[in-house]
């Protein structure tokens, strides 16, 4: 099975520079862009690639990437609650620049600093993660998509990389970004990174 793993095009949180977890802002024009975009860059580089499912943060802006990327409906796009993006609690709308020592620290070097109170651990990250792929790896799927969020995917990354630490932290991920996996009988490999 190949995994292919994208973040969400931008949106107008994204834009402001403000920490958008749970929050459901939807795409704006250049995150649509940006997954179309993607599309056309995956076809070119795997003109006969076919999904044989689509799945996605049930958060809009991560649908509708997936359906764009993946070409089907929004309908169509499986809805998985462990893979939306990290609860950033009372940080939730805030400025990058203006988070504070404790949120900042923690963001920047999750493996050295806790997460401060409200917002969620890596180790849940981690958790909800491998219980996502353990159960993905047991489908027959050719190749599959996930379309999800920056945080969430560092412990996707993490875990199909089969990190100690469960989480492949830097360089961050970029809007649209995809990185493909191959799952073999819970064996792991990198194949390549896709950029637009």
């Amino acid at each position: 099975m190949k995994i292919w793993l994208t973040r969400h095009g931008q949106t107008r949180l994204n834009k402001m520079r403000l920490m958008q977890g749970l929050t459901d802002e939807p795409l704006n024009e250049t995150g649509i862009s940006q997954a179309k975009a993607m599309r056309r860059q995956l076809l070119t580089v795997h003109p006969d690639i076919s999904f044989d499912a689509v799945y996605a943060s049930p958060l809009n802006r991560a649908v509708i990437t997936g359906a764009i990327i993946g070409g089907v409906s929004p309908r169509e796009v499986i809805r998985d609650r462990r893979i939306i993006e990290a609860d950033f609690g009372k940080y939730e709308q805030k400025k990058y620049y203006l988070l504070g020592p404790s949120m900042s620290l923690y963001w920047a070097l999750p493996e050295v600093f806790p997460a401060p109170k409200s917002v969620e651990s890596i180790q849940s990250m981690v958790s909800r993660s491998r219980a996502f792929l353990e159960e993905l790896e047991k489908k027959d799927y050719e190749n599959v998509l996930v379309a999800c969020h920056g945080g969430i995917l560092r412990a996707l990354y993490g875990c199909l990389e089969d990190r100690p630490s469960g989480i492949r932290w830097r360089p961050k991920p970029h809007n649209c970004c995809m990185r493909i996996y191959e799952s073999d009988k819970g064996i792991h490999r990198f194949i390549e990174e896709l950029k637009i």
